[in-house]
């Protein structure tokens, strides 16, 4: 067995060596490949128009919404609309029970006219005590006539002063009575609020629903503070629809706020984003409707036949901007330039290159 054993081990090594053997001195050596140069990425110089944009997002908005509120509190004694109906502007939408109303201004204006008979008697009847009183009376008489005219004054002074009060009362009742049958302030399509849709009773001031004007539409957006600053009333906008990415929509900027909202930040921590409203006025589209997520580019700036490149080539280098020109023949130049509007994939050159020299990317 351990003959065996020694001829296996001999008959390894002599085969592992002779391997070697031939590996490195008998079997033919592969020739290298030759290394091929990587030619220079160039980029020319061009004549073009320049712009920068905004990217904002939002939702889509009735531009005219007209809220409709109950005149005062009373019962729903008619609805002459329906939820999604059309309304044309002056029809008559609902009418209020107007009883109540009616006998607050009847014991009103009869408490006026008491207050009125009132004054005229106790008029009267100071006017009879000022004539009964002797020319002799003693000074406490006086004193007593005296207050009793004071008193008298005093007493037709808040007289007035409540009977005005009533007059106004009873005037502001009279104009809710008039509204009543509550007339349609504008055209459009009526929504209830999804609390108050066919209810009997109404109280003062409630919100009822609203009146939608269809035919427009805006976009409202929100932008983070570094951007408000660069978007003005005016701008054009493009507009595209998430539920349509077919659709191609043109809009411009109506107003931008001045006041700022807050949203939560993206992380877990309380710090609050202040963002900006920005409207935007849209062309009509028949695939416009009211809530639809929009995206906008909003055109900030924009310069025509500005000589422009690809700003990949262009090199900064402290308060140094310069690019490598082309000079053919393989041979380059550097050459310091002096930028103007930046994007996102452009240059805008203001000295040091023309349209037509070609820049090379080493």
């Amino acid at each position: 067995m351990k003959r065996i054993l020694k001829w296996i081990v001999i008959a390894t090594i002599v085969l592992t060596a002779g391997y070697f053997i031939y590996d490195k001195m008998i079997k033919p050596k592969e020739q290298a490949q030759p290394i091929e140069e990587v030619p220079a990425v160039t980029f020319p110089v061009t004549t073009e128009t320049i712009t920068k944009s905004v990217q904002v997002k939002g939702k889509s908005k009735y531009e005219h919404e007209t809220l409709i509120y109950a005149p005062f509190a009373s019962k729903v004694t008619e609805w002459t609309v329906q939820n999604g109906g059309q309304v044309k502007k002056g029809e008559i939408m609902f009418t209020l029970d107007t009883a109540t109303l009616k006998n607050e201004i009847a014991t009103q204006e009869a408490t006026i006219r008491k207050g009125k008979l009132e004054a005229e008697l106790n008029a009267f009847v100071s006017k009879q005590n000022d004539e009964t009183t002797a020319v002799g009376a003693t000074e406490a008489e006086r004193l007593k006539t005296l207050a009793s005219q004071q008193t008298s004054k005093i007493s037709e002074d808040l007289n007035k002063v409540s009977t005005d009060i009533q007059v106004r009362e009873i005037a502001d009742k009279k104009t809710k009575v008039q509204s009543a049958s509550y007339r349609a302030p504008s055209s459009g399509i009526f929504l209830f609020d999804s609390s108050s849709e066919r209810i009997q009773m109404v109280t003062d001031n409630q919100y009822i629903g609203k009146i939608v004007d269809l035919n427009k539409v805006e976009f409202v957006a929100l932008v983070g503070e570094q951007d408000v600053f660069n978007i003005k009333p005016g701008m054009k906008v493009k507009v595209k629809m998430t539920a349509s990415k077919a659709a191609k929509l043109t809009g411009e900027v109506k107003k931008v706020s001045k006041f700022a909202t807050t949203a939560s930040g993206k992380d877990t921590t309380t710090t609050q984003v202040p963002q900006f409203e920005v409207i935007i006025s849209l062309q009509a589209n028949e695939l416009l409707i009211g809530g639809l997520s929009l995206n906008g580019e909003i055109e900030t700036l924009r310069k025509d036949n500005a000589t422009a490149v690809s700003n990949i080539a262009v090199i900064h280098e402290g308060d140094l901007t310069y690019v490598m020109l082309d000079k053919g023949n393989g041979q380059t130049q550097r050459k310091e330039i002096k930028t103007g509007l930046e994007t996102n994939d452009k240059v805008e050159v203001l000295s040091g290159l023309k349209p037509g020299d070609t820049v090379v990317l080493q």
